[in-house]
């Protein structure tokens, strides 16, 4: 069985995360979308458990996708989930440089394991989660950005919250 696992943040999921799990999807045999503790991301809106909730909702239609969570070194949990290949989304030539590093450090760290690379589709270039987080924050309109699932929940989150 060939596993592959789409690790990040994922604080929210959109629409871009999506397109990326979807192709990726008919690459592999099953899928593994899993949210990490990223240290350099303290501060996120929503909880591990609360991303893992809505990660299930928001790929509920894609059958060979599981979804999970883990803290630590990629490769170890690769080890766990008996998987020798990531898949990293990537929008722009920034992404590039950043997701090249990592992929030869993992590399380096373990000679088996293989990032595979997936383009985003135009449409979704410009989209971060980090953007949806500020426009949802201010009130902008998200609709098309995030999954209707996730919609519901940024602005349930940022009213209970009085952002």
């Amino acid at each position: 069985m060939r596993r592959a696992i789409c690790p990040g943040s994922f604080d929210p999921v959109t629409n871009g995360h999506i397109d990326i799990f979807e192709r990726a999807s008919v690459m592999f045999d099953e899928i593994i979308i899993s949210v990490f503790h990223n240290p350099g991301k303290e501060k996120g809106m929503f909880t591990m458990e609360e991303r893992v909730a809505l990660l299930k909702e928001a790929t509920k239609h894609i059958p060979n996708a599981k979804v999970t969570c883990f803290s630590g070194l990629l490769n170890e949990y690769c080890k766990q989930q008996d998987t020798k290949f990531i898949v990293r989304g990537l929008r722009a030539f920034s992404d590039f440089e950043y997701e090249f590093q990592r992929a030869l450090l993992i590399k380096k760290i373990d000679h088996e394991l293989e990032t595979v690379f997936i383009m985003t589709n135009a449409q979704y270039s410009f989209l971060s989660s980090s953007g949806v987080r500020e426009l949802a924050v201010f009130g902008g309109n998200i609709s098309g950005l995030v999954p209707e699932c996730i919609e519901e929940q940024l602005k349930s989150y940022i009213a209970k919250k009085n952002i």
